[in-house]
């Protein structure tokens, strides 16, 4: 029997039901020496407070299990950044995750039941309908277009909720599309979300990179709200893999049930690093944000200049969503830049409303965006754009 056969039979059903994401896709198909505008990740290095202290952690033996929920004083500190919203917020309330993706899993684990609908944004983060499918649910997608700025349309989420429907999931800021909530419409969610008896998970790990307007947050509007949060990305320590979740309480000990079935506990010494950010690493992150600020009005500058590209300027997170009307698909234009040596990733890997889009991060230097949107313009160009 040949050996595609046989691993045809092995697997479980489930693993049809979802593909590698166009994320990783591009990025491991990129030639070396390739800019990098595909994955989300900042530039930066974590704040050096946050680097001696896990070093610091680990050479006094900080290097075994742990709580299952996470280090007590983390969690702790956590909830009190979380008081000003709610002030009932307590440790109880904090379940520390490795990773914002395995805090999605653990509640897709916990909250989704097969027959279930859930509502996903489109264009949305990549891991939010995959979660449904593998829990056995239906994701329901709901659009954010460019011409709205990417907010929700509440009389469509009216005609898209059924009585199957569980869950309403959303992100600001938002990964592909850089929409930031205002709290009006924050508010409306969560009116709709009581009326119609659903919980909301709330994707809130770019809370802190945001221009123009203030960030708004689920927690402490509702008591229907999980939050999704980590230190990946304002701490700029994503290959350390800590993430938290901030629930009521009873959902949160359903929620560290699965959180334990997927990995017993989180990292110990990350967990002490990730402390110390949260307790001096202020100014660093309101630095970095000023730059991605900086990027940002780069990107929107130079992109304005290239003929057939549409953009809604991102007001959070680090990315632009632009549209690219030149006749080709998403896809087509981000590998032709492949080649040409610029990762960028197709926006139908968010949605079918991604399609004709490319995600392009802005967590690269400035000197590098000039060089990979000066790709994009020339390529432009070869096309017959303009």
């Amino acid at each position: 029997m040949k050996e595609a056969t046989v691993a045809g039979e092995m697997v479980a059903q489930r693993v049809r039901t979802v593909e590698i994401s166009g994320i990783r896709k591009m990025f491991e198909a990129a030639p070396p020496n390739a800019i990098n505008l595909g994955l989300g990740e900042p530039d930066f290095e974590p704040p050096s407070e946050v680097i001696e202290a896990i070093c610091a952690a680990v050479r006094d033996g900080m290097n075994h299990y742990g709580p299952s929920a996470g280090l007590p004083e983390l969690r702790e500190r956590i909830a009190e950044r979380y008081r000003p919203r709610d002030p009932k917020t307590g440790r109880e309330n904090v379940l520390v995750t490795g990773s914002g993706s395995e805090g999605l899993m653990a509640i897709a684990m916990a909250l989704y039941n097969p027959g279930d609908e859930v509502l996903v944004p489109n264009p949305g983060f990549v891991l939010y309908a995959p979660h449904a499918r593998l829990m056995g649910a239906t994701p329901v997608p709901y659009s954010l277009h460019a011409r709205a700025r990417y907010l929700p349309d509440l009389a469509e989420l009216e005609r898209l909720v059924s009585r199957r429907t569980r869950v309403l999931v959303v992100n600001s800021p938002s990964n592909p599309t850089g929409g930031v909530f205002p709290a009006r419409v924050v508010d409306r969610l969560v009116d709709f979300a009581e009326r119609h008896d659903l919980t909301i998970v709330s994707d809130e790990v770019y809370e802190e990179i945001v221009y123009d307007r203030s960030f708004a947050s689920f927690w402490g509007r509702t008591n229907r709200a999980v939050i999704v949060n980590s230190f990946s990305k304002t701490l700029a320590m994503t290959g350390w893999r800590i993430g938290y979740l901030v629930a009521p309480r009873e959902l949160a000990l359903d929620l560290n049930k699965m959180h334990y079935h997927i990995m017993a506990c989180p990292p110990t010494a990350a967990q002490v690093g990730a402390l110390a950010g949260l307790e001096r690493s202020g100014p660093t992150v309101r630095s970095m944000t000023r730059e991605f600020r900086a990027r940002r009005d780069l990107v929107v500058r130079l992109l304005g200049r290239i003929p057939g590209v549409e953009l809604v300027p991102p007001a959070g997170a680090f990315y632009a969503f632009p549209r690219l009307r030149w006749g080709q698909s998403s896809s087509e234009i981000s590998m032709a830049l492949l080649r040409r040596g610029v990762i960028t990733t197709p926006g139908d890997a968010f949605g079918s409303l991604g399609a004709g889009h490319l995600r392009i991060s802005f967590a690269a230097s400035r000197a590098n965006l000039e060089q990979a949107l000066g790709t994009l313009a020339r390529y432009a160009e070869e096309v017959g754009v303009g």
